[in-house]
């Protein structure tokens, strides 16, 4: 047993010689060792790398969309491309503005020595909180060339609320 403060040294039994050293010998334990770690069907990855979120909900994807404040309107904007006018739906409930696409697309290919076929489908969904101060009533949306902008026009009353205030150089 060793004494309190010292440990105990393996020896080794045959001596090392200087040609037995290789310099890829401590990468390959790293590698081996964070392979140890990996757990594809969890996916998990190891502490000492980076970890992505990853959501084990259902993949889902949403267009980019741009929020603008205009002087006399809110304007969104988003790209849409490959769907139509039909394909899009716009709601508007409790100051939330919610818009929502699908698409299907459906392409079969039958030749004298081949078939093919494709199916390609997907749908999104954006929800967006609205400021008190929007004229519901007014509101419009247009779709041209696979671009979607909603605009939201200001109430008479949010316009004049709005205030500027003066700023002035420090002493």
């Amino acid at each position: 047993m060793a004494e309190a403060g010292k440990l105990p040294v393996k020896k080794s039994s045959a001596p090392a010689e200087a040609g037995d050293w290789n310099p890829f010998d401590s990468l390959r334990r790293e590698i081996d060792h964070l392979f140890d770690d990996f757990r594809p069907f969890d996916w998990r990855l190891p502490s000492r790398v980076f970890r992505p979120r990853i959501s084990h909900a259902p993949w889902q994807v949403a267009p980019a969309m741009d929020l603008v404040e205009r002087d006399d309107a809110y304007e969104i904007t988003a790209e849409l491309p490959g769907l139509d006018e039909k394909n899009v739906e716009i709601k508007l409930s409790n100051h939330t503005l919610t818009i929502k696409g699908e698409k299907s697309e459906q392409k079969e290919d039958r030749q004298k020595d081949y078939y093919l076929s494709e199916l390609r489908y997907g749908s999104f969904q954006r929800s967006f909180q609205l400021p008190e101060g929007i004229d519901a009533d007014r509101i419009e949306a247009n779709f041209a060339k696979g671009v979607l902008t909603v605009k939201l026009p200001k109430t008479a009353e949010a316009k004049k609320a709005e205030k500027k205030i003066a700023v002035k150089a420090a002493p």
